[in-house]
């Protein structure tokens, strides 16, 4: 399997992972520059040498995985009986320069609602690297003419049609951001219920003003939900200083929103 494949895989999962590149070397060394290895957490597929060299980058490899690092990282090695080593010495007799990129799982946001709003805030999401879900109970808003300004996505899109929306909780992947925006506020409150008793989900946004969400906050803490789950579901969503009520401009605020929180930045 080659380095793309196996990147691909890492990102389907989506799991953290790191790859490793000689980007170069001189002298009598295991492997030449250009070649690649991926790490993740608990894997590593290809090589980049063996030995010390191959150990101490999957050693680092994990520990920018283990603190979410973004930056790539390079590192030299000397490949001779002098250089000091902690997992046996290699003494090819060159040098290696090895540059370490990660590579962090894509932002999953769920979209529940494909109306006016959620349709516009779809328009500005789907340019971005994301992994979008978008998901109605109404086949019509989900029909093929009406979503075409959502075609060629930057990263993917899964559109869901669903009459029971809260089932799709379920299906979306760990860590998947959800917005409430249906045009049903019975539905909205179904989800927001939904959503509390999961346990792999991001955070939780809902749509609507200050007073319906004292209404929803008072019936979920009567269906038994405690006020530290209640209260993190954020309501109203977006960014407080971009007003406006028409519908691109909530999507605007929405996705301001979520780029500043979720690293939400264009490919």
């Amino acid at each position: 399997m080659s380095w793309v494949s196996d990147v691909a895989a890492a990102r389907a999962r989506r799991e953290p992972a790191v790859l490793v590149t000689v980007t170069a070397s001189r002298g009598h060394v295991p492997r030449d520059a250009g070649a690649k290895m991926l790490v993740t957490a608990t894997r590593e597929s290809g090589s980049v040498g063996g030995g010390n060299l191959e150990q101490s980058a999957i050693e680092k490899a994990r520990e920018l995985i283990a603190s979410g690092e973004s930056a790539p990282t390079a590192l030299e090695f000397a490949l001779n009986e002098h250089a000091p080593v902690e997992h046996g010495t290699q003494c090819c007799g060159g040098e290696v320069t090895l540059l370490l990129e990660p590579i962090l799982p894509v932002p999953a946001i769920a979209i529940f609602g494909a109306g006016h709003v959620g349709l516009e805030l779809s328009r500005i999401l789907v340019r971005h690297d994301l992994d979008l879900h978008l998901i109605d109970s109404r086949a019509g808003e989900l029909a093929a003419d009406r979503l075409t300004c959502l075609e060629d996505p930057v990263g993917t899109l899964t559109v869901h049609h669903a009459p029971v929306p809260e089932l799709v909780l379920g299906q979306i992947p760990r860590g998947t951001h959800v917005l409430i925006i249906t045009h049903d506020h019975a539905e909205d409150m179904a989800l927001c219920d939904a959503a509390l008793r999961c346990g792999h989900l991001g955070s939780v946004g809902l749509i609507g003003s200050r007073s319906k969400w004292r209404r929803f906050e008072k019936r979920l803490l009567a269906e038994g939900h405690s006020p530290q789950a209640v209260a993190a579901i954020s309501c109203p969503i977006g960014l407080p200083s971009i007003t406006g009520k028409e519908p691109a401009v909530i999507a605007l605020s929405v996705a301001a929103q979520l780029a500043s929180q979720f690293a939400v930045v264009p490919a």
